[in-house]
């Protein structure tokens, strides 16, 4: 199983770059951050420079959407990233939140997200794609390759990722719920004449590894309220089924968390001083996050790659983010990686 590291891109820039040079040094994958213009600083600039920074990682948006940017526009940046720095990069895409509500707007429709899925993938991937009545082709893009990978809850965008996707995101730790969603993934895939096993499963999470659980509990609560979010426009989208669930849309007990919800403010989006995340109790925080002693994420992680995970994504977004990565650098992921007998 990879592993990779979410990194926020606040001021200074180069602090994005130090951290993605370190997730390289201790065996990360993969970096990735989101892309909420208004909220933080512009990805693809910070991105290109720790692609620059760095020579192995795989660095991808956490997730990007069809609105705020014109879909041929992404396809070129990805495009360029990869004419620069060699196929090293993942759009990771879903239907917008914070992006697209802080200016006032909503998510797009599943529908735009599919044309916009395919239109990124093939111009980014240097091939010719049909927009509206015209077609096009980036001229100066040779040998690109642009994997897009959904991100998705609710059951017809977890369709919509089998169907479409390269790989599939799911904000949330938890094994059961994981486990639910793989399989609905995984069906979509298989009904849509796909290999199932084709499309890679990323789960993602806030990872802060300690003895101090309560206080990454705090550190950690605003991922509850940011996956609240999503669940309940499901929840708005479909009604609450008779067993507590959103009419059998998404398991009962994660759409049950959200009862006491009430609003949420996009000022403290995805930061540890949340002040709208009361909500969210411990409970759900110890579910959906991986937090605790080193072997406590080598259990839970372990968990996760049985069923079936290609990719844990850990949010480092706390106040001790190097002591975590030299815990994953050092003992976690030296422990999920197969031994190899130097003699037999």
């Amino acid at each position: 199983m990879d592993i990779g590291a979410v990194f926020q891109t606040n001021p200074p820039a180069s602090r994005f770059v130090q951290l993605s040079q370190l997730a390289e040094a201790h065996g990360f994958s993969h970096v990735w951050t989101f892309d909420s213009h208004v909220l933080w600083q512009e990805p693809y600039v910070i991105m290109s420079a720790a692609l620059a920074a760095t020579r192995r990682v795989t660095v991808g948006t956490f997730v990007t959407n069809p609105a705020t940017r014109d879909w041929s526009v992404t396809a070129s940046t990805f495009a360029t990233l990869n004419e620069m720095y060699g196929n090293r990069t993942i759009c990771g895409i879903g239907r917008g939140d914070s992006a697209v509500r802080v200016g006032g707007g909503e998510p797009t429709t599943l529908r735009k997200l599919r044309e916009a899925v395919h239109v990124i993938r093939e111009l980014g991937s240097s091939r010719s794609v049909e927009v509206g009545d015209v077609t096009l082709r980036l001229p100066w893009s040779e040998g690109s390759q642009v994997p897009v990978w959904v991100a998705a809850y609710g059951p017809r965008a977890l369709q919509l990722a089998g169907e479409v996707g390269d790989g599939y995101i799911l904000q949330l730790a938890d094994p059961e719920i994981a486990k639910w969603m793989i399989e609905h993934v995984r069906t979509a895939a298989d009904d849509a004449g796909r290999d199932p096993m084709s499309v890679k499963i990323c789960v993602a999470g806030p990872a802060y590894v300690g003895d101090d659980l309560a206080h990454q509990r705090d550190q950690s609560r605003w991922f509850g309220g940011m996956v609240g979010n999503h669940v309940a426009d499901i929840v708005a989208r479909y009604g609450r089924g008779a067993d507590g669930g959103a009419a059998g849309a998404i398991p009962a007990d994660l759409a049950a968390y959200i009862e006491q919800r009430e609003g949420y403010d996009y000022n403290t989006h995805g930061r540890a001083d949340n002040d709208h995340v009361d909500f969210v109790p411990d409970a759900i925080v110890d579910r959906f996050c991986v937090l605790g002693t080193v072997d406590d994420h080598i259990e839970k992680l372990t968990r996760l790659r049985e069923l079936g995970v290609d990719q844990f994504a850990a949010y480092v977004m706390h106040d001790d983010k190097e002591e975590t990565l030299r815990q994953y650098g050092e003992r976690i992921i030296p422990a999920l990686r197969e031994s190899a007998r130097a003699r037999s």
